[in-house]
C-alpha cells in the first residue's frame, strides 16, 4: 500500500492538475512531497522504533499514513493536497524498514531469502502496477479514490499488526532506554534532503545551476548532508547510524539499491506524463505500458528467494547480471513510429 503510493498519483497528475486549477508543473509536487517526507523519516524509523518499541510505532505510521490518504482524497486545493502528501509521506517512511525488521526477526536464516523475496515483490511490483490501476480508477471513477483505496487497506493492516505483531524482547528492554534525540542530526538530514529533492525535481524547469533558486539548494543539500556525516559519527547516540557504511557489503548493497531506485522510480514518473501529453495516451493505457515488467516480477521474484537459500547470493546476482547484459546486447532497437492514441481505442498503438 505504501509503496504503490509513490507510483499510483503518477498517471492521475494531468487530472488532478485541471481538477485543482494547476498546471502539470505544479502538480508534480503531489510526488515530490510524499517523496521528500518519505525520504527523510526512512533513515531515522529504527531511531523512534527503539524509543517508542517497534509495534508501537509502526502503527502509529499506519494511522497517520491511512488518515491522510482520507485528507488527501477531500483536499480541495493544491496546496492542502501537498500538505497531506506530506503527512502521508512521514507516515509512510517508517513502514518499509520496519516490516523489514519484523521479517528479520520472525523466520530463520535459511527461511530470510523467501521471505525477503515475498517481500520484494510488493516493493517492486507495486510501484510498477500503481499507474496501471491508477489509471482505471481515473478513467472510470475519479482521480480522489486512488487515495481512499487505502482506507479499508489501513484500516484491516492496523487491526492484523494490533493481534498478530509482538516485539521481541531485545526491543522491550532496549526501549527508550536512556536515549537522547539528537536535534541537529534530525534538522541537517530533514534540510539536506529536503534541498537535494527539490532541487533534483525542479531544476530542469529553472535553467538548473542558472537559477539562484536551484545553486542556493545545491549549497544547502551539500552543506548539510556532509555536516550531517560529520556530526554522526561522534555523536553517542546518532539519528543516522552513519559507522555501518564502514561495512563494504551493507555499503555496496545500498550502492546498488541506490542505482535501482533512480533507474526504477525516474521511469515510473516520467513514462505516464510522456505517454499522456505527447503521444496521446489515455491514463489507463498508459499504465498498462509499465505493467508488463511488474507481472515479470510476481512471478520471479519466488523463484530467486528459493534460490537464494541454495546458491551463494553473489554467484546468483552474477548470474542475473549476465543473463540481462546478454539480452540488452541481443536487442535490436525499434525503429517504429507510433501514432497518437485517441480514447476511444484503448489497445495497444498501431506501429508504422
Amino acid at each position: 500500500m505504501e509503496v504503490l503510493d509513490t507510483s499510483i498519483a503518477n498517471v492521475a497528475l494531468p487530472y488532478m492538475a485541471g481538477s485543482l486549477g494547476a498546471s502539470n508543473d505544479q502538480s508534480t509536487w503531489v510526488l515530490t512531497s510524499y517523496l521528500v517526507s518519505n525520504a527523510i523519516v526512512l533513515p531515522i524509523s529504527g531511531w523512534f522504533s527503539s524509543v517508542l518499541g517497534r509495534k508501537r510505532f509502526f502503527m502509529i505510521c499506519l494511522t497517520i499514513f491511512t488518515f491522510s490518504s482520507l485528507l488527501c482524497g477531500i483536499a480541495p486545493s493544491l496546496a492542502t493536497i501537498i500538505f497531506f502528501r506530506v503527512l502521508q509521506g512521514a507516515g509512510g517512511g517508517g513502514l518499509q524498514p520496519l516490516a523489514q525488521a519484523i521479517l528479520a526477526d520472525t523466520f530463520p536464516p535459511e527461511k530470510r531469502g523467501l521471505a525477503f523475496a515475498l517481500y520484494g515483490v510488493t516493493a517492486v511490483v507495486a510501484p510498477t502496477i500503481g499507474p496501471t490501476l491508477g489509471g482505471w480508477i481515473t478513467d472510470n471513477y475519479t482521480w480522489r479514490w486512488i487515495f481512499f483505496i487505502n482506507l479499508p487497506v489501513g484500516m484491516v493492516t492496523l487491526f492484523l499488526v494490533y493481534r498478530l505483531i509482538e516485539d521481541p524482547p531485545w526491543v522491550k528492554r532496549a526501549k527508550g532506554a536512556g536515549i537522547k534525540f539528537d536535534y541537529i542530526g534530525v534538522s541537517l538530514l530533514t534540510l539536506g534532503v529536503g534541498a537535494l529533492q527539490i532541487m533534483l525535481d525542479k531544476g530542469q524547469e529553472d535553467d538548473w545551476f542558472g537559477s539562484h533558486f536551484i545553486l542556493t539548494l545545491a549549497i544547502v543539500a551539500a552543506v548539510c548532508l556532509v555536516s550531517l556525516v560529520i556530526w554522526e559519527l561522534f555523536h553517542k547516540t546518532p539519528i543516522v547510524e552513519v559507522r555501518l557504511f564502514r561495512n563494504l557489503n551493507f555499503l555496496g548493497a545500498n550502492a546498488m539499491l541506490f542505482m535501482l531506485g533512480i533507474m526504477l522510480f525516474s521511469s515510473l514518473v516520467m513514462m505516464p506524463l510522456f505517454l499522456q501529453t505527447l503521444l496521446g495516451y489515455t491514463s489507463e493505457s498508459a499504465g498498462l505500458v509499465l505493467s508488463g515488467g511488474g507481472l515479470l516480477l510476481l512471478v520471479l521474484m519466488p523463484v530467486v528467494g528459493t534460490l537464494a537459500s541454495k546458491i551463494h547470493l553473489k554467484g546468483l546476482a552474477g548470474c542475473m547480471n549476465a543473463l540481462h547484459n546478454a539480452k540488452i546486447a541481443r536487442r535490436v532497437p525499434a525503429t517504429g513510429v507510433h501514432k497518437p492514441m485517441s480514447r476511444s481505442s484503448p489497445t495497444t498503438p498501431v506501429s508504422t
